[in-house]
């Protein structure tokens, strides 16, 4: 039984809006930071308001979350952000290319978090817990969304389209091209949507571990009703499109172009191929010297039925990153980069061919997987899943 609650938000003016919902602090670099907030509401300025300070200023400094604090008073002061009057749940739309997808956001359980009803598929980092609590906790709220997802349920589809069949309160397009809209669900709405949402066994985190993380955290120093819940974004999983996450590694760990080749056939069986995305799951294209390979593993190299050690990202990792490239703790690795599969192929290539040493481009990881890989109560290796498009933050806001 999922405990999903309506809310008070403080969100954008509807003609605002488009001013202020920016894409998510962490995919971010300081430049791109820096041009966004030249416009004065935009929300940057509370999620990386390092922008407000000197350049190269450290985001995790106490400077930088008083900024963001001082940041998101003004808005409020101003009246580019206001709060509902009443506690409602919002229907947020995307649409991206021919990808539309609605969520429900909402108020979540850290209790079920904790309990594991809310179901993770990732490891964290302590640094940026720590970063996410002390942002919270200094600005006494909760501005980012975690991106949560359930098996789809007919009964929500239902009430889904009924809350997004008429005018949206607003309806932006931003920078990317990509469209969003927002509905306040009527009063009406609201104990049907969370009856609806109880019926539901666990939802799991697609992306925000960190946010779920800082959020329990939080709770757990403060003890007070309004922190024992934490934003979320709810999508049902056959709206979600999912992208691959690939690798570039810098260097080949020492060995010479031939010593590599002939340390990956041992593995795997290695084709020169004209495509640069692999077209079934169970195999990724290598991208080395200019030109692509496929890449399929020798039979028995891996147990089929471990739900982790058959993912891709996984037999990557365990046969060929670790043992050959010796990157044996990618969450830590300087030597390794993930590129989002929003980039393209032509993002690895480049990136190879400006000096990097090999690039590998997966099949997107399955939300059926990483059901299969939460249910078992374990961890997929970091960067397995890419989201697209993303969630933007100023849609609405939590107070704490």
């Amino acid at each position: 039984m999922a405990d999903v609650r309506p809310f008070r938000a403080l969100r954008p003016q509807d003609r605002l809006a488009g001013e202020v919902i920016a894409p998510p602090y962490d995919v971010l670099s300081e430049a791109e930071a820096r041009a966004i907030a030249t416009d004065r509401r935009s929300f940057v300025r509370v999620t990386r308001s390092e922008v407000d300070l000197p350049e190269g200023s450290d985001s995790h400094s106490d400077e930088a979350y008083a900024m963001a604090r001082r940041n998101l008073e003004a808005l409020i002061a101003d009246g580019t952000l206001q709060r509902d009057a009443q506690p409602t749940y919002y229907f947020y739309g995307q649409r991206m290319g021919t990808h539309w997808q609605v969520g429900v956001l909402a108020a979540c359980s850290v209790d079920e978090y904790d309990r594991g009803a809310i179901a993770k598929h990732e490891y964290t980092r302590p640094d940026k817990e720590d970063d996410r609590t002390h942002h919270m906790e200094v600005i006494d709220a909760q501005v980012g969304l975690v991106f949560l997802t359930y098996r789809a349920s007919d009964r929500l589809k239902k009430l889904t389209e009924a809350g997004t069949s008429g005018d949206p309160a607003w309806r932006v397009v931003t920078e990317d091209g990509v469209e969003h809209a927002l509905w306040p669900a009527s009063q009406d709405e609201i104990e049907p949507l969370r009856a609806a949402f109880a019926e539901l066994d666990v939802l799991y985190i697609a992306d925000g571990h960190h946010r779920s993380a800082a959020a329990s955290r939080v709770h757990a120093h403060r003890g007070s009703e309004q922190s024992a819940y934490f934003l979320a974004g709810l999508f049902p999983d056959d709206a979600l499109y999912v992208m691959a996450y690939n690798r570039v590694v810098n260097d080949l760990n020492g060995l010479s172009v031939q010593a590599f080749r002939e340390a990956v056939a041992e593995a795997f069986t290695v084709t020169p191929t004209q495509d640069a995305a692999p077209a079934d799951r169970g195999t990724f294209t290598m991208y080395l010297e200019g030109s692509w390979h496929l890449c399929a593993p020798r039979e028995g190299l891996f147990d089929t039925a471990d739900p982790v050690a058959s993912l891709d990202v996984a037999v990557l990792q365990d046969h060929l990153l670790g043992p050959i490239l010796g990157i044996t703790d990618p969450r830590r690795s300087t030597r390794i980069q993930f590129v989002g599969g929003i980039r393209g192929a032509s993002a690895l290539s480049d990136a190879v061919d400006s000096g990097a040493a090999v690039a590998f481009h997966m099949v997107p990881t399955g939300l059926d997987q990483l059901f299969k890989v939460a249910d078992a109560g374990q961890v997929m290796p970091p960067k397995s899943t890419w989201f697209e498009p993303k969630l933007r933050e100023g849609v609405v806001v939590r107070s704490l």
